[in-house]
């Protein structure tokens, strides 16, 4: 297996070190039984992946039927054979046509790649996970002192979540159109009050990755696009994977959509200022996001890639490609989502481990305006999952977010090779 070397000081880009994978023959009677029992013979592997394949295509399917614009999935049980589709509504393919190696905004999920990133410095030596805030970006965040780049990372700082600030979310919907650098972005989630002391509780915040980002920048010297290149898009030839900055126009990016004012009303939260709706070019019941400004995500989930691209990363992150062995079990080592479900779903550093009917499964889930995605592994990245929707609200409505989370559930159960069970909700 190649392993993760860490950079010296110099810049250089990360070393890989080659090592050869050994491989495990069984020679005895049992050993050769469980063998075939694993690997059943060719005519029922076959059978069996494509009825896993059937599944897969009638739960893409029902999600389009139901209210998605676009669905992209790319599924590997670790078999050597991926399941890689794509659907979309009728009323969108004179728009574009989606393929399932077109590219997407991945949100939150970027959030992995820069924790990644942390986590090799702190490989390196140059950062520590004990560091105060205050040590980078003194005087930028009201008790930095006490806030650890641990906390950012696992989301416990208890900063204000900068999205849930009218000026930024007009903008993150597309109503405010003006370009927010990434130290805006940080001053509006701190001048909200804290929501609670640092390191109290688990609370998600897109502030925690802001301010990452721009640490990272300040150790290195170099921005954070040309640090995902150089560490981690260039190293695995993640051809189509790079963190989208400024007005960028991407042929290859699916496009995205949102329900109307009128249709997405129903569907907003709680508490969301009056008049918040996705600016757009108008589709019918639904408005085009694809080229909206996407300047508040940055850091927080600004990454563009492709279902494959990803999977990539997920096997190198997992098999210890990127980082060494104690960052990696700093990663996935987990504060709870739900202080009432200590057994349930849980938050590392940058990495989520989510609880389905199937199994427990390791990964993330993202959104931008006009996309939603979930990717998730194994513990070993030998098995991958990305369920990829061109649209946040239009699965809100009950009917299709019931499909979209049969899908998920559907997806995630043949990434592990199980059947899928009755319930189509993951616990926690």
């Amino acid at each position: 297996m190649t392993e993760y070397v860490p950079q010296r000081r110099r810049r250089r880009p990360v070393a890989l070190a080659l090592a050869l994978a050994a491989v495990l023959v069984a020679s005895t009677a049992a050993g050769a039984t469980a063998a075939a029992a694993i690997n059943p013979e060719p005519t029922a592997r076959g059978h069996a992946e494509a009825t896993a394949r059937t599944r897969l295509a009638e739960a893409v399917q029902r999600a389009v039927d139901t209210g998605a614009p676009g669905v992209i999935i790319r599924v590997d049980d670790g078999r050597g054979h991926p399941v890689a589709l794509a659907r979309q509504a009728p009323w969108t393919r004179a728009n574009d046509k989606i393929a399932a190696t077109s590219a997407f905004r991945m949100g939150s999920n970027s959030k992995t790649m820069v924790a990644t990133l942390v986590l090799q410095l702190v490989a390196e030596h140059r950062l520590a996970l004990s560091d105060p805030l205050d040590k980078w970006l003194p005087g930028l965040v009201p008790d930095g002192s006490a806030i650890t780049l641990k906390m950012l990372l696992n989301h416990t700082s208890g900063l204000f979540n900068y999205l849930d600030d009218p000026a930024v979310l007009a903008a993150f919907v597309g109503q405010d159109t003006r370009q927010w650098t990434p130290r805006e972005l940080l001053a509006a989630g701190v001048g909200n009050p804290p929501l609670f002391a640092p390191g109290a509780r688990f609370s998600y915040s897109n502030t925690n990755y802001i301010a990452l980002g721009l640490v990272l920048e300040k150790v290195t010297g170099q921005s954070l696009a040309v640090l995902i290149e150089q560490r981690i898009a260039q190293p695995l030839g993640l051809t189509h994977t790079y963190l989208a900055v400024g007005e960028h126009r991407d042929a290859r990016l699916t496009r995205g959509y949102e329900p109307d004012a009128a249709h997405l009303a129903p569907y907003l939260p709680p508490g969301t200022p009056p008049g918040t709706a996705f600016a757009g070019t108008p589709r019918g019941e639904h408005v085009d996001t694809t080229w909206n400004n996407t300047s508040t995500l940055w850091a927080a989930g600004a990454v563009v890639s492709t279902a494959a691209d990803w999977a990539r990363f997920d096997a190198a992150l997992m098999s210890g490609k990127l980082l060494p062995r104690a960052q990696l079990d700093q990663m996935r080592t987990t504060v709870p989502e739900d202080p009432e479900a200590p057994d349930g779903n849980g938050y590392g550093l940058g990495l989520r481990r989510v609880v389905f009917p199937c199994g427990t499964v390791w990964g993330h889930d993202g959104q931008a305006a006009g996309y939603s995605s979930e990717t998730y592994t194994d513990t070993t990245g030998r098995r991958s999952v990305s369920v990829l929707t061109s649209t946040i609200f239009g699965i809100a409505p009950p009917k299709a977010a019931a499909a979209h989370q049969a899908l998920v559930n559907t997806a995630v159960c043949a990434m592990l090779n199980k059947p899928t069970p009755p319930t189509t909700s993951p616990a926690g």
